[in-house]
């Protein structure tokens, strides 16, 4: 329920939201009773709406996010300095009921698309020059470049060169997981949908080889691929001006393609959040799982990540799984990050950030309770390893690290032609060939870094709207923008930095 300056989300919870800065002495009214502030509380963090005994659990969403290091008393500001985590790691609370899901495709909406010769279907036009190690990553960049400004003029239809570009490729072992997520990775990418055709770029003599980069790209009905190898070509200045060359010849054929009626059924979209706040889990989050459960609904694919940020909330994901075997790889991969975090020096609970505890989130529990909502209400089909092709339709999961741009490349690496991206710090994030779509938790926010930001809703907070109704409002604007409607980080040239792959195994 809500009250006037704080938010309630569950009558079972032990705290509630402020909905601004709450000053000492403010009264508070929670189901008819009153409780004063004892000190500030900042907008969007929590306060005790009545007292919490040391060792008992704190709760929001009706889920355990946190235990009391202290006695809290009621009308305190609850946060890291009296929460931590539980000594153990508890697969949480049931939901109130059974969620429903979403049955069958019945509805029929559409978006405008390329439709590409193995039948996947892009949201954008662009031409991608791709580095197979950082040796050549330079020139990559320089043959992108030559396509800016006037120069493209006359390819309308083409929405760009882009340069994807990493800082591996060679310095590992030749076989072994991290090669392989490397080139999986690489391949994935030049086979997304947005891409019209690609140019691969080596060095000569990386570990990472063109022609076995090649091999990987080249499958039944995919984009056209051509190479070039710098120590072949005779150097820096030979191969951007041959680059030059082909991506002209590229680019005349990317031209003749023209977008056509395709059903919302090809879309396949990367779930993210960035830079979360105490809101999170309140608006954007749920806002977003609204329009998955569209559309899902309408047969099209949402891809959840950010394994470490479902990290106290599996039991919303397993709940609903299509299978035991889904159960089963999704709670394994969790065993193996647990392992991956203490092996390394540290633990789960490090993940929110310093901007994420600022915003008022206090464990890894409470921001991953509010991460889940952006996976709607439907089942959980399957679960995939980092950068894999992903085929299943409906609600799936990629394991990927929380970060976002690494994240965000294994999803996009993985089909993904859309981005959606929640954030309440304000993420700047862009992902080039495919589209990020911004979305606000707040109004402030929105209003605040209005040239970054998408779509805003804050308005959930006030009750100007509800989550179904943003939810179907964001469905909308996503469909505009798969048909070609730019994104704030494109109109600001955002995403020719943001290819990061997940570095694995030794680097010698």
């Amino acid at each position: 329920m809500k009250a006037e300056t704080v938010l309630l989300l569950h009558v079972d919870d032990n705290v509630a939201i402020a909905l601004r800065t709450l000053d000492a002495g403010t009264q508070i009214e929670i189901d008819g009773q009153r409780v004063w502030v004892i000190a500030p509380v900042p907008a969007g963090h929590k306060v005790a709406i009545r007292a919490i005994a040391r060792g008992a659990r704190v709760t929001k969403y009706r889920q355990t996010i946190g235990v009391a290091l202290c006695d809290i008393a009621a009308g305190e500001h609850v946060h890291v300095h009296n929460v931590d985590m539980p000594e153990h790691h508890e697969n949480g609370q049931s939901a109130d009921e059974a969620s429903p899901g979403v049955a069958g495709v019945d509805r029929s909406d559409t978006f405008q698309g390329f439709v590409r010769p193995d039948g996947q279907v892009g949201t954008r036009n662009y031409i991608g020059v791709v580095a197979s190690v950082n040796c050549s990553a330079s020139v990559c960049h320089a043959i992108a470049d030559a396509f800016r400004g006037e120069v493209m003029a006359p390819f309308a239809n083409v929405d760009g060169v882009v340069a994807i570009t990493h800082q591996s490729g060679c310095g590992l072992s030749a076989t072994g997981e991290g090669i392989a997520i490397l080139r999986r990775t690489l391949a994935g990418y030049a086979r997304n949908p947005n891409f019209a055709g690609v140019v691969l770029v080596g060095l000569g003599c990386e570990v990472n080889q063109v022609d076995s980069l090649r091999e990987l790209i080249e499958l039944p009905g995919a984009c056209p691929v051509r190479t070039l190898v710098i120590q072949d070509e005779g150097g820096v200045r030979e191969t951007v001006a041959r680059g030059i060359s082909v991506v002209r010849e590229l680019l005349e054929d990317a031209d003749r393609v023209r977008r056509t009626t395709v059903p919302v059924a090809r879309l396949k979209i990367g779930l993210q959040c960035g830079g979360s706040d105490g809101y999170s889990g309140i608006t954007a989050n749920p806002v977003l799982g609204a329009a998955v459960d569209l559309i899902v609904r309408n047969g099209g694919t949402a891809i959840l990540s950010e394994t470490p940020e479902i990290y106290g909330a599996e039991h919303l994901l397993t709940a609903r799984a299509a299978s035991d075997d889904v159960v089963r790889r999704l709670l394994d991969r969790l065993r193996w990050w647990e392992c991956y975090s203490a092996e390394n020096g540290g633990e789960m609970n490090n993940n929110p950030s310093p901007g994420n505890k600022a915003g008022g989130i206090t464990t890894i529990l409470e921001k991953s309770l509010g991460a889940v909502a952006k996976s709607g209400s439907t089942v959980l089909k399957a679960v995939y390893d980092y950068a894999e092709p992903v085929s299943e339709c409906g609600l799936v999961f990629m394991d990927t690290p929380g970060y976002d741009p690494v994240s965000a490349t294994g999803q996009i690496a993985g089909g993904a032609n859309l981005i959606c991206f929640t954030t309440g710090r304000g993420s700047v994030f862009g992902s080039k060939p495919v589209p990020t779509i911004k979305i606000a938790t707040t109004t402030g926010l929105f209003e605040r870094m209005r040239s970054d930001m998408d779509f805003n809703s804050g308005g959930i907070v006030d009750g100007r709207i509800s989550v179904a109704e943003a939810g179907m409002q964001l469905f909308r604007f996503i469909l505009d923008v798969a048909s070609g409607q730019r994104t704030s980080s494109e109109e600001n040239g955002m995403g020719d930095r943001e290819f990061v792959p997940w570095q694995r195994g030794a680097i010698m």
